[in-house]
């Protein structure tokens, strides 16, 4: 090591995806507050998400300019969030896959798996047919009755 290379600065490292979770949650909260979208928290707040998907993907809306994916991102953070606090879940999530924002994951209380930037995804490509609400519902039901 040279004499210089001890006083370089670090290179530094790009956040994590478990750091960007919450900052892509937050920030998502916050845009769709200025926007007319409340969200708080809960399933029950997953409507607001499908109100949004069905507004937004419309010509000239927010979703409909080719590139979703950091919106889709914060969504499917704001989902997983959802699910951490309100069924116990806990986030897996792997830097070094090339599609890691696609494939972050909420590991539930009774061991499955779900993908919420996927479904937010699929919310997009199909419409109300892949409701965000109605897949909240059914995962917070496979837990109530995974609980007893």
């Amino acid at each position: 090591m040279g004499l210089l290379d001890r006083f370089k600065k670090p290179k530094p490292q790009p956040p994590t995806l478990l750091e960007d979770i919450p900052k892509a949650a937050g920030w998502l909260v916050a845009n769709m507050r200025n926007s007319g979208y409340f969200l708080d928290d809960t399933i029950e707040s997953f409507r607001e998400l499908d109100r949004f998907f069905d507004e937004q993907s419309r010509p000239g809306g927010l979703l409909a300019d080719g590139k979703p994916g950091s919106k889709l991102f914060a969504v499917g953070s704001y989902m997983g969030r959802v699910f951490v606090e309100k069924l116990g879940g806990v986030w897996e999530t792997d830097d070094a896959d090339p599609m890691g924002e696609l494939n972050i994951a909420v590991r539930l209380p009774d061991g499955s798996l779900v993908w919420p930037v996927q479904r937010a995804l699929k919310r997009l490509q199909n419409g109300p047919e892949d409701g965000l609400y109605a897949y909240g519902l059914a995962i917070a039901e496979s837990q109530k009755n995974a609980d007893g």
